[in-house]
């Protein structure tokens, strides 16, 4: 059993232009059919740390738009917190996006290292992952991974 998701999804402002949600959710099948399971990015997060993990635009490696300030496993998946850089026009342009909910996706970018395929569902569990990104993106291949709340900034 999954803890509840926070009530709040819509946005909320303040102004640092920091970012959060979950960009996975351990048990529940994407789009690609795969399943994350819980301990998948335990490996990677030790082993790379915050800033070898970029925060990009649309899973784009050359529209870095922010920094990532914690990524960490729950009980429910992969939670991420970030900040927008409004000195990128990018980063500047999302947090007018995510603010007024023209977008809210999240989404992971990685290589499986440990998989397996269940033969009857097709779905792939995937065990351990070497996690590259994490990616605000207008169509999450998991429909709950969203961005929670926006804390805008004065960028005029």
């Amino acid at each position: 059993m999954h803890a509840p998701l926070p009530s709040t999804s819509r946005v909320s402002f303040a102004s640092d232009g920091t970012v959060e949600g979950y960009a996975s959710l351990f048990g529940e099948v994407d789009q690609a059919r795969d399943m994350v399971m819980p301990g998948a990015f335990t490996q990677t997060l030790q082993s790379r740390g915050l800033r070898k993990i970029p925060m990009l635009f649309q899973h784009d490696p050359s529209e870095p738009v922010g920094i990532w300030l914690d990524l960490h496993e729950d009980m429910r998946g992969l939670w991420a917190r970030g900040r927008l850089i409004p000195d990128v026009a990018r980063g500047r342009e999302l947090i007018a996006l995510v603010g007024q909910g023209a977008i809210d996706g999240l989404s992971i970018g990685y290589r499986t290292v440990r998989g397996k395929i269940d033969p009857k569902t097709r779905i792939r569990r995937l065990y351990q992952v070497d996690l590259w990104e994490v990616s605000i993106v207008t169509f999450p291949l998991l429909a709950g991974a969203r961005v929670r709340a926006v804390k805008g900034c004065r960028c005029a």
